[in-house]
């Protein structure tokens, strides 16, 4: 890792002898009240719109949120989300969902109700409709906001989009000029980054970076070494034209290399290769045509014949939006993707065929048509085509009431489904010389009908509150069915259905000029039961093992002389099967800026117990404190 992550550098800092416009280091004084109200934000319309008149349940982490928190991982910096469930299984490993179904890793049953965009280009792996966190990363610096979107979005970002959508958006390069290096190190970790922008033209700006982490094994619930450690290893550019008043173009792409011990198994490579080109046109009106393409080459190696695959993605995207603030807006679009899976498998597991192409495309459109001037009802169809199982409707109706300009009540009905994948159809599992578990061709996809409704309030400058309720009936979820007239091998059925409802809410408060408090509150209650004529394998705790209940506290301070002191404190409730017990954790971290170029900080994570339990012990390991000593030099 090391001599990847010299090279690179070595490489970055020949081009950082470019002149380019020198940057200092940023105030990180919190967003106020009113400045994060007025955000705007896409993932709830595929428009920009302000966060105060988005009718979902939508949470931001904004840039200075990310930067403030220090965590180093996008599943850290998700922690930051209230309406999200986040738990660390290994040195690299994490589960996260929203509104439950988290899987049942003894189950096989994995999350995958979730999807996760970073800059558009989608990232769950189209062979099981999950997330490897361990191949995501961005510059925690590039990022501009994250938009975490509680709730089916399938309407707008299509089949997947069932529990949330997490939307991951970089700044553009003409933000990131000059000079940035960063490096955190501990006694559990080591991270550097070092990120180069200039000006290449009139309208032209670029950046490039290299990143590269390190983190030792945790330990097993039983007290020994996990041998989990891992590395990884990952640079890319980003490059904005402004070719015309009208047009904008984008390009960027990344590179990334890891590996992760396994404790009794061999290690595990991976590899991600991307591009990404987006063409935006503005018009005389105000409305905008967007085009998009991008390649993905994603790769995973077991060592010791434990089997690989490697997945090529090409994707093309268009969509047209009216001029945002209009009275009526209309929205629509419509892609295709083609995903080329190679499975090499070994004697344990493999899939048949071992190849295959998949195609899904899509057309939707939505209309947003204001009754009166304050009620806005907002109809959106998409059609999608799926390889497995054809075209699937996914409707959503919503309706926004605004009697003030700070009283937000909105109300939705959606339908999402997950769409079958290779996992669902081809695997094939031996155990003892026996086919003993097998995809079903005739698996189908998983059924969502949501009903939502909440609140969004402000109260002045200095408090902000956001309630949603929701209630999710499923059908058609996958279960374990044995073989008809036998046993083995069993297969995976349809034959789990139920429902679940649940609240979320937050808030934040400016105590003063220089502190503000934020607080969440996430609620979750289920109960599914198997289909008439399903076999009742494995109890319907093989959907989720889902806390109940989280709550974070979170205190932001920008002192004085450039000293910021944030701090946040996070419960999450007893899982209850297979069961762990609740746990509260703290974290924070102390900044200093030391001149116009230099910051140091100190940063934490769970602070309250030297090891603590998130998952089954069956299937995760523990979680370690971190502490970290920060540096961040810009020029």
């Amino acid at each position: 890792m090391r001599r990847i992550l010299i090279g690179a550098t070595v490489s970055l800092v020949t081009v950082a002898a470019m002149p380019a416009r020198a940057q200092s280091m940023q105030d990180l004084s919190a967003l106020s009240i009113d400045e994060l109200a007025n955000l705007n934000v896409s993932s709830v319309s595929k428009s920009s719109e302000a966060l105060r008149d988005a009718p979902a349940a939508i949470f931001v982490i904004t840039h200075d949120d990310i930067v403030r928190s220090g965590a180093t991982t996008i599943p850290e910096i998700l922690r930051l989300a209230p309406n999200l469930y986040v738990a660390q299984m290994s040195a690299s490993q994490y589960t996260i969902t929203a509104r439950g179904l988290s899987g049942n890793q003894q189950a096989q049953n994995f999350t995958n109700k979730l999807l996760v965009l970073i800059d558009g280009r989608s990232v769950y792996t189209p062979l099981y409709s999950g997330v490897y966190w361990d191949m995501q990363d961005v510059l925690p610096d590039d990022i501009e906001r994250i938009e975490v979107v509680s709730g089916p979005g399938a309407t707008l970002w299509g089949a997947n989009a069932v529990n949330g959508v997490i939307n991951i958006i970089t700044r553009r390069s003409d933000q990131t000029q000059g000079l940035l290096a960063t490096a955190d190190g501990g006694a559990r970790e080591r991270n550097g980054g070092l990120r180069y922008g200039t000006k290449l033209g009139a309208d032209v700006t670029a950046r490039a970076y290299v990143r590269g982490i390190e983190i030792d094994q945790s330990r097993t619930a039983a007290g020994i070494a996990a041998n989990d450690d891992w590395w990884r290893v990952q640079g890319g550019f980003r490059l904005d034209w402004a070719a015309s008043n009208k047009d904008a173009l984008t390009f960027q792409g990344d590179l990334m290399n890891s590996r992760t011990d396994h404790l009794g198994a061999g290690d595990e490579l991976t590899q991600n290769r991307n591009l990404l080109a987006r063409w935006t046109r503005t018009e005389t009106e105000g409305g905008a045509l967007e085009v998009q393409a991008y390649f993905d080459r994603s790769k995973r190696e077991t060592r010791q014949d434990g089997g690989e695959f490697s997945i090529d993605t090409y994707d093309l995207y268009f969509q047209h939006n009216s001029a945002p603030g209009a009275r009526n807006d209309f929205v629509w679009g419509g892609g295709i993707r083609a995903s080329r899976f190679n499975i090499n498998g070994n004697n344990s597991i493999f899939f048949e065929p071992p190849r295959r192409t998949l195609l899904l495309g899509n057309v939707f459109a939505q209309y947003g048509l204001a009754l009166a001037k304050r009620l806005k009802l907002t109809i959106g169809i998409k059609a999608e085509d799926d390889p497995y199982v054809g075209t699937s409707i996914l409707p959503n109706v919503r309706l926004a009431w605004k009697p003030t300009d700070t009283f937000l009540l909105w109300s939705a009905v959606s339908r999402a489904v997950r769409s079958p994948t290779p996992f669902d159809r081809d695997v094939v599992e031996v155990l003892g010389g026996q086919r003993f578990l097998i995809g079903d061709p005739d698996f189908r996809t998983e059924k969502l009908t949501a009903f939502e409704a909440g609140t969004r309030i402000q109260a002045g400058a200095q408090a902000s509150l956001s309630i949603s309720a929701y209630y999710n009936i499923y059908d058609d979820l996958r279960s374990i069915e044995p073989a008809p007239g036998g046993f083995i091998p069993i297969r995976w059925g349809n034959g789990l259905k139920g429902r679940n409802y649940g609240l979320e809410a937050w808030g934040d408060l400016a105590v003063t000029r220089w502190w503000k408090l934020g607080a969440g509150l996430n609620l979750l209650h289920d109960k599914f039961r198997f289909q008439q004529g399903s076999s009742g394998l494995l109890g319907v705790s093989q959907l989720g093992d889902d806390p109940p209940r989280q709550a974070t506290l979170r205190s932001s301070m920008s002192l004085g002389r450039g000293i910021t002191i944030d701090a946040d404190l996070r419960y999450v409730g007893p899982l209850p099967d297979p069961a762990v017990p609740s746990y509260t954790e703290m974290g924070g971290r102390i900044g200093w800026r030391l001149s116009e170029r230099l910051q140091l900080s100190v940063s934490a994570m769970n602070l309250l117990h030297k090891w603590h339990q998130e998952l089954p012990p069956q299937t995760a390991n523990q979680v370690p404190r971190k502490i970290l000593a920060g540096l961040k030099w810009r020029m």
